[in-house]
């Protein structure tokens, strides 16, 4: 599928897009079929999305894959989406790999309730893939942003108990520093689809100063084409950071 990207500025894209994948169990209900109907449907258009920022120039794409929440679905579709994940990342991972896709995983790892062989193939995709940087892909699986918010503070507090650190070293970058992923930047855009307004513990720390953006479309149906309306709609906006809006007929 070609893109037109022509209304875009190159110069303006987004360096980290986060991807809240809302709606695939709704999507499948509209259409009287099972809800792993809709997380197979909702690959494809991940993938097509991921498509789609290789070739917008998108740097970082972090995808919302399992929540620490969704343990409490029911243990069916907790074992689907467990096989899933598997299942993607061996179908996935040699094609992600051949277009310079390096993938890395964000959350709790250690949770006994992932398989160990879901544990197995996330590190043998990140270490086949730690060469690539056409585009870093971040699964977050497993991951609640207030759990890594609160395991940085645990490790940088045991490094001032044991005098590694010194309580006056412990800043903002200090924080950032003992996020899941080294190096990843702040998310500047956060697409969410399905109509719902809200983080739901999504990158609570990398979004302070992100963009947010809501379709109003089920996952499934999201593609590299509404990524496209996503960035435009981005650069549309003027991202102050903080600073107070030019006054009219000011100059910069």
């Amino acid at each position: 599928m070609n893109l037109d990207v022509s209304r875009l500025d190159p110069a303006r894209i987004p360096t980290h897009v986060g991807l809240i994948l809302d709606g695939n169990g709704r999507w499948a209900n509209e259409r009287g079929l099972e809800r792993t109907a809709g997380h197979l449907a909702g690959e494809a258009a991940l993938f097509d999305t991921v498509e789609g920022a290789l070739e917008i120039g998108i740097k970082w794409v972090t995808a919302y894959t399992f929540s620490t929440e969704n343990w409490s679905r029911s243990d069916e579709e907790v074992e689907f989406l467990m096989w899933f994940n598997e299942d993607l990342l061996t179908r996935r991972r040699d094609e992600l790999h051949a277009k310079g896709v390096r993938m890395h995983f964000a959350g709790d790892m250690d949770d006994p309730r992932i398989p160990d062989r879901n544990r197995l193939h996330m590190r043998e995709a990140e270490d086949l893939t730690k060469g690539n940087d056409a585009l870093h892909l971040v699964f977050a699986f497993n991951y609640g942003s207030r759990k890594e918010i609160a395991e940085a503070a645990k490790r940088l507090a045991a490094r001032a108990l044991s005098g590694e650190l010194d309580l006056a070293q412990i800043d903002e970058a200090a924080v950032a520093d003992e996020m899941y992923i080294d190096g990843m930047p702040d998310v500047d855009l956060i697409i969410r689809s399905s109509g719902e307004h809200r983080l739901s513990n999504f990158l609570l720390w990398q979004a302070a100063y992100a963009e947010f953006y809501f379709p109003g479309i089920l996952w499934p149906d999201f593609d590299r084409h509404a990524l496209v309306d996503a960035v435009a709609e981005f650069q549309s906006r003027d991202r102050r950071f903080g600073a107070a809006e030019d006054k009219p007929g000011k100059s910069d």
